[in-house]
């Protein structure tokens, strides 16, 4: 066994599952042992959080032929971030922020990282 890995177990400690810029980042696995002895690992549930846990940075009109991951693209520089468009929205769907236009669309900070709107 791996010395880090062997530390980390002996320790209580586990490795993150997925990178820091995973909307899964955190979030804990589990495992359901079935009726036949076979063993299913999955994701415990992720829940989106509150909206008022981002700073907002920009707020974006949407307009027709938008889609979140070229927004994320766009102000964000990864459009692999469209996860946290989706959280800064209270968004499941990201479809859904862009099915109206003219609706607009909260580009923020990393959740829990304060901007501008949360000085005092």
């Amino acid at each position: 066994m791996d010395p880090v890995q062997a530390f980390m177990q002996a320790n209580g400690l586990t490795a993150p599952l997925y990178p820091p810029t995973s909307r899964y980042y955190g979030i804990a696995s589990a495992q359901l042992t079935r009726p036949d002895g076979s063993v299913v690992t999955y994701l415990k549930r992720r829940f989106v959080p509150p909206p008022e846990n981002f700073a907002t940075l920009a707020e974006h009109q949407v307009m027709s032929g938008d889609r979140v991951d070229n927004l994320a693209a766009r102000y964000l520089g990864d459009p692999e971030q469209y996860w946290r468009v989706c959280d800064a929205n209270g968004a499941m769907d990201p479809a859904e922020l862009t099915a109206v236009i003219g609706r607009p669309v909260r580009i923020t900070l990393p959740e829990g990282v304060p901007g501008d709107d949360d000085a005092g």
